[in-house]
């Protein structure tokens, strides 16, 4: 049984096509990275997938359940984490309260809680920032406050929209190192255009291209293909 099943998925605004009969799955315990250039339709079809966008036609199936009509609160509930393109944090809150929130979704003890969330903070590197206003972070910090908090919701599928945009060097070299640890420990959908990233830490690459699935494979198989290349690999505008 598949984690993740979109089946037909479309979305239409107004006369615009903006996904068109999209169709994947993604098994158990995998990392699959969704790429394509800017309007490719990504940013929709994570909406649908994650309940903040309903579709006008197709389906979505999480942990053999339809949910395609289920709210994203609800999607939450049975396991499905995601951090956002824009950073969606309490800026007045501390480091530590913004993930201890996300937590309390999924656990009841405050006991629990305090460790999930310290747990949560030093697989991304920010324990030492625990007290800090999040606000007072750095856009990349912010970043990575965010996957904390998908982190402590002990996600069965964890969504990343753009997790590396904003992060240094080193931080990015530490964020494909917590998606190894990852790696088994959950399903992980990665939306990310650093191609480098993507082959580093994906198992499998779904690209989009006009709102369509333009190609399916590995990452190996994703630099092979002619047509990976034309559409987005290969021009100077790969990396936007």
């Amino acid at each position: 049984m598949s984690a993740l099943t979109a089946q037909g998925l479309s979305k239409h605004f107004n006369g615009l096509v903006a996904v068109e009969d999209v169709t994947f799955e993604v098994p158990p315990g995998q990392v699959r990275a969704l790429i394509g250039p800017n309007g490719a339709g990504k940013t929709t079809l994570v909406g649908m997938l994650s309940g903040r966008i309903v579709p006008s036609s197709g389906r979505v199936t999480f942990d053999g359940d339809d949910v395609t009509n289920w709210p994203a609160h609800k999607r939450i509930a049975s396991g499905i984490g995601y951090t956002f393109q824009i950073t969606s944090i309490f800026p007045n809150l501390s480091v530590w309260e913004n993930v201890a929130l996300a937590a309390r979704r999924a656990l009841s003890t405050p006991a629990s809680v305090s460790q999930v969330v310290a747990t949560s903070l030093s697989r991304v590197g920010l324990v030492d920032r625990q007290a800090e206003d999040a606000g007072d972070l750095s856009y990349g910090h912010q970043r990575l406050l965010e996957i904390a908090m998908g982190l402590a919701q002990a996600p069965k599928l964890l969504i990343l929209d753009e997790p590396t945009q904003g992060l240094a060097e080193g931080e990015v070299t530490a964020f494909i190192e917590l998606i190894a640890e990852l790696s088994g420990e959950t399903t992980v959908l990665l939306i990310e255009h650093n191609m480098d990233v993507v082959m580093q830490v994906s198992d499998f690459v779904t690209v989009l291209e006009a709102g369509r699935v333009l190609f399916e494979g590995s990452p190996d198989e994703v630099k092979a293909s002619a047509e990976v290349q034309s559409a987005y690999l290969g021009g100077d505008d790969a990396a936007a």
